[in-house]
């Protein structure tokens, strides 16, 4: 006997399983459960356009991407800034402890909303992330928010412009230690100031940042590469350089 099969039986199956696969994602993302206070507004925030200083390796001139960056080639370059499109850049090069400097923008055509509004990341040594965000009048949870240590510390405070204006990150980065065994021996710590304003204060930080699962430290290499996340928005960014610091 053969068996009619009813369009719209075919729709709301295929319709339970796409809610069915967004309710196994929510389940698989951590939540730490700490109720954060709301970081204060800062009004009238300025970029820092810093060039870059003696002994630097300047990552991006506004010229061209590829020169120091893999996993670039569908990225935008025009105007002196590049545009995220289809893919996380990754240096070329490794890097330990450093101070990195960056400016970038949000879209200035707000699309979205919490994580979806002008999403990206950096990403030092491709494990530790600042979050990139469009925290304009964009509420989302606040370890979350931009200028985030993603999933562990939220930012002193909210200093971030309007979208579509050019912003401003100085991160300074000591790199962790590891003993023969893999254990932990020096945490990583990171200052971050956003826009002429410190937001992290040589935060502490608990491990790597995950989305799925608690931070913690998983031994690695004393040098790895820089990432600069594609979360899918178009996000911009110019004036790129590292400058490694000494232990």
């Amino acid at each position: 006997m053969y068996h009619t099969i009813r369009p719209a039986s075919i729709l709301a199956s295929l319709v339970l399983l796409a809610v069915s696969a967004v309710s196994a994602q929510a389940q698989l993302e951590y939540k730490n459960g700490i109720i954060w206070d709301r970081p204060e507004r800062v009004e009238n925030a300025q970029p820092v356009c810093t060039p870059a200083p003696e002994g630097a390796v300047v990552l991006f001139d506004g010229t061209d991407i590829k020169k120091h960056f893999n996993n670039v080639q569908n990225w935008v370059v025009k105007d002196g800034y590049a545009e995220v499109h289809g893919g996380t850049a990754e240096t070329k090069q490794s890097f330990g402890s450093c101070h990195i400097h960056l400016e970038w923008a949000s879209p200035a055509k707000v699309s979205g909303r919490g994580q979806g509004r002008g999403n990206s990341g950096v990403y030092i040594m491709g494990k530790y992330e600042v979050q990139i965000l469009d925290s304009y009048q964009n509420d989302t949870y606040f370890d979350g928010q931009c200028g985030a240590i993603y999933k562990q510390a939220p930012p002193l405070k909210n200093a971030c412009r309007k979208p579509g204006e050019w912003q401003s990150y100085d991160i300074k980065f000591t790199a962790p230690k590891f003993d023969e065994k893999g254990n932990v021996t020096r945490k990583a710590r990171l200052t971050v100031i956003h826009n002429g304003v410190v937001i992290q204060d040589d935060f502490e930080l608990l491990g790597g940042t995950f989305w799925y699962k608690p931070a913690v430290y998983e031994a690695h290499a004393p040098k790895l590469p820089l990432k600069l996340q594609d979360h899918g928005n178009p996000v911009r960014f110019r004036n790129i350089w590292i400058k490694e610091i000494e232990d």
